[in-house]
């Protein structure tokens, strides 16, 4: 990504969103016990597996393959997670070579409360927890959502995140770039930016700033997951994108992936189920748009 050419605009690209592939949550959910019941997670492999043939069957290939978070469900520290990373990183290495992979941070990566030693130990196993860069002129932005959510453990590493933020936001102010996406685990709301705080949303006083700071820098859309639902809605301009889970469903989607296109002036998306997309791949309509030039 890191290569001078990919600040500038060359034409439509997309790349896929997935979320939540969380090796473990199906079992633990179907017995009722979200803190000890994750001690299987063979159906989650298969579905990652499905996932990542899938992308690998596409054609023209998508610029990167993004993971907004929960990539496991064990906690930090918990008895089946190192386990459970192993078998997801199994599952990746699968991934086209040419397809670069994107991880974002969730709760469950780096804890409800996170601390400097659980963001180191996902820093070790899966990168940056907040870094950007470019492609074709677009400019992206993965963030920890988590700081937002609860930072009491590390408070300066928030601080650090929000001091890096406001400095990407001044270079992309400079650059003109053509937009600005960012991925976070977290949604800043589901539905509307007034809505009441949940387990599912930031804090309202928290989000309130944040959309602002977002709308202010031009921001075209922040994608995020942790819902296990497909939802959104949109503040000044700024759209929330919500995606189901590769993984467990809380709702009536299905285990799915989202393809999103950019282009000059907008973002065209869709979710697409695992099956649709394996059998199917991308319909004509979000192909015609990447033709487009």
């Amino acid at each position: 990504f890191i290569s001078d050419d990919e600040c500038q605009w060359k034409g439509p690209f997309y790349f896929i969103q997935g979320a939540d592939p969380q090796f473990g949550l199906m079992k633990a959910w179907t017995c009722g016990d979200t803190d000890n019941g994750d001690d299987e997670w063979g159906e989650e492999i298969k579905l990652a597996e499905q996932a990542v043939q899938a992308i690998n069957k596409l054609n023209p290939k998508p610029k990167f393959f993004v993971l907004c978070g929960d990539l496991v469900h064990g906690m930090p520290g918990t008895l089946w997670r190192k386990n459970q990373v192993q078998d997801l990183k199994n599952v990746l290495k699968n991934t086209a070579q040419d397809i670069p992979l994107v991880f974002v941070s969730g709760n469950h990566d780096v804890g409800n409360a996170p601390t400097r030693e659980t963001i180191d130990d996902y820093c070790k196993n899966w990168g940056d927890d907040y870094f950007s860069f470019w492609v074709g002129g677009v400019f992206f932005l993965v963030l920890n959502s988590q700081l937002f959510f609860d930072c009491s453990q590390c408070p300066e590493l928030k601080e650090a995140q929000d001091v890096w933020l406001d400095e990407q936001l001044a270079v992309a102010a400079k650059q003109k770039c053509k937009h600005i996406i960012v991925f976070q685990h977290i949604p800043l709301f589901l539905e509307n930016p007034d809505e009441d705080h949940g387990y599912f949303n930031l804090e309202k006083s928290v989000r309130e700033e944040i959309m602002e700071k977002f709308h202010k820098a031009g921001i075209k859309a922040v994608f995020a997951g942790h819902y296990h639902r497909n939802a959104g809605g949109s503040y000044k301009g700024l759209e929330m994108v919500v995606s189901s889970a590769i993984g467990c469903q809380l709702g009536e989607d299905t285990h799915g992936l989202r393809v999103v296109v950019v282009t000059e002036d907008k973002l065209v998306h869709r979710y697409y189920s695992l099956n649709e997309l394996s059998s199917q791949g991308i319909e004509k309509e979000l192909l015609d748009v990447l033709a487009k030039q």
